[in-house]
């Protein structure tokens, strides 16, 4: 009997528990109901939520550690999830900066286009006469000068003026000789045709003579028809022009090719303009030019270059330009000091270019960022050529309508390198710290090795090679993987022993991985099939490429 009352009040208190439950069920269900409120999901079935898919976990503190399941830090620290459409862009370089910073920075972008650069080139030159209207007077015998008729320095002659009047015991024996042979074939003009001939010859050897001495043929003439000698003979002028130098006098001995006169012809004149070596590229024969005299301001003169020198002046580094022009005012002078401007289109059609003001100059390579829109901005490695009108013309890195920074670049650049900084930083506490070994070392293995800059293979022709900052300039053929064109590059050697066994003209194989700063460095490199393998690789003793 007594078991059997136990029995009923436990199953008493059953029925009132489970009353007990299902009123609560009840009151909080007709309260959740009031308040709209709902349940709370199961965790599980959310992460299992085929939207929010985990790619995989990264390192709390920001170092460069990812891991495909989830694991702690040495600190104790959960690495945080990544899901699908969170992962970072593929540009490690690129930095961002919020629009308030960048209206605050007054940053400013221009697109790349092609246009047609077109520069001046500025020197400074001088009037020089044409050294192919130069003359100089200078006599072929001895004598004296008896009278002087151009005595000033600068005077204008026409070509046969008379100079002077010379006295010369060569001259008139000469003279002489003439006279006896012209009497001595009237004397024999019976005496046979050989006896004539003879004479004849002798009077034509002397008037030769004469003539070989710059004797003109008009006193020739009157020594004919007079029939007598003179003690004196003109000496005439060679041709037109103005007197530069005068170095006689009156009355003075001269002998045998001694300059008495320089005379030079000024209606066409040279202008002898200091080239700098850096702008030779951009003058040619032909171009036109622009000549400013400072003794008068308000001209402009125009020649056009004729000639390049060959040679460099080593104290200056200047080449000389000539350009001719006419003068047919006698405006310009020998000397005189002018400023010539040389238009010089660096190329005939329209060239790939991005301001001047856009290019960052580290030292060895140049850089421009790049917007990559919504306050991104990517450091890139460009190959630059001439400049010209406050642009460059590129040669690679940059594509038609991408934009560049023009304004505040170098606070952005700035940016990058301090996110650089601290990424470097980021790497060398985490070699400090390490990761425990073990399982989590083992799985996050293969996720480091993804994490490695993507390498890009190419072929070329080493153009040159700069010891000093580690580069080599490559004629390399189309990367497909990066869609660049065959082009010529400077790349920078991850180790510059490399550098040793390569030489101008070889040709290789190589890969290229991107650094900081979008900088393309060459991690491996070897020489062609036909030619010897250049050991090279930056870690882990990998060896020429395969």
């Amino acid at each position: 009997m007594h078991d059997h009352d136990e029995v009923h009040v436990k199953s008493i208190i059953k029925v009132t528990a489970i009353v007990a439950l299902v009123a609560i069920a009840l009151v909080t269900g007709f309260w959740l109901g009031k308040t709209g409120l709902t349940p709370l999901a199961d965790p599980s079935s959310e992460v299992s939520s085929p939207e929010l898919k985990v790619l995989y976990y990264r390192n709390p503190m920001g170092l460069p550690d990812i891991s495909p399941v989830p694991k702690k830090d040495p600190m104790g620290m959960d690495y945080i999830p990544v899901y699908a459409g969170e992962e970072p862009s593929a540009s490690n370089s690129a930095v961002r900066i919020n629009p308030e910073k960048i209206q605050k920075l007054g940053v400013k972008t221009e697109a790349v286009t092609l246009r047609k650069l077109a520069r001046t080139v500025r020197a400074v030159s001088t009037v020089q006469p044409d050294e192919r209207t130069l003359y100089t007077v200078a006599p072929k015998f001895e004598g004296w000068i008896q009278r002087l008729y151009v005595n000033t320095t600068g005077q204008t002659v026409k070509r046969g003026d008379p100079l002077m009047d010379v006295y010369s015991p060569e001259l008139v024996t000469a003279q002489h000789e003439y006279l006896i042979a012209k009497k001595g074939t009237e004397q024999v003009g019976n005496g046979g045709l050989d006896a004539i001939a003879g004479m004849q010859r002798l009077g034509e050897s002397a008037l030769q003579r004469l003539r070989n001495w710059d004797i003109s043929e008009s006193d020739l003439e009157a020594v004919q028809e007079e029939g007598r000698v003179s003690q004196n003979l003109t000496l005439r002028s060679p041709a037109g022009g103005i007197v530069l130098e005068k170095k006689v006098i009156q009355g003075q001995r001269f002998m045998p090719g001694e300059i008495l006169y320089q005379i030079a012809d000024l209606s066409n004149i040279w202008m002898l303009a200091d080239v700098f070596e850096q702008d030779l590229a951009l003058v040619r024969k032909g171009q036109t030019a622009t000549i400013r005299i400072d003794a008068y301001p308000d001209k402009l003169f125009n020649g056009k270059v004729t000639y390049i020198y060959p040679t460099v002046d080593p104290a200056t580094r200047t080449a000389k330009v000539r350009i001719e022009l006419p003068n047919a005012q006698g405006l310009l002078k020998p000397d005189m000091y002018g400023r010539v401007e040389i238009v010089s289109s660096a190329s005939g059609e329209k060239v790939l270019a991005v301001p001047d003001s856009a290019v960052l100059h580290t030292g060895t390579r140049e850089v421009v960022l790049v917007d990559l829109g919504e306050g991104r901005y990517e450091p890139r490695t460009v190959k630059l050529g001439p400049h010209a009108d406050g642009y460059a013309e590129v040669l690679g890195g940059l594509k038609e309508g991408e934009r560049v920074v023009v304004k505040a670049n170098f606070l952005i650049d700035a940016e990058s390198n301090l996110k650089a900084a601290l990424s470097a930083f980021g790497d060398r506490v985490h070699g400090a710290h390490g990761s425990t070994p073990g399982e989590d070392q083992r799985a996050s293995a293969g996720s480091l090795d993804a994490a490695r800059p993507q390498s890009h293979h190419g072929e070329g022709i080493i153009e040159a090679i700069d010891f000093a900052h580690a580069t080599v300039t490559l004629a390399h053929g189309p990367i497909a993987s990066l869609a660049w064109p065959a082009m010529v590059m400077d790349f920078r050697v991850q180790d510059p022993a490399w550098l040793r066994t390569l030489k101008p003209g070889q040709k290789i194989g190589f890969e290229i991985i991107e650094g900081s700063a979008g900088e393309y460095v060459i991690a491996r490199i070897e020489a062609a099939r036909e030619q010897a393998e250049v050991p090279a690789s930056a870690s882990g003793g990998q060896g020429a490429l395969r």
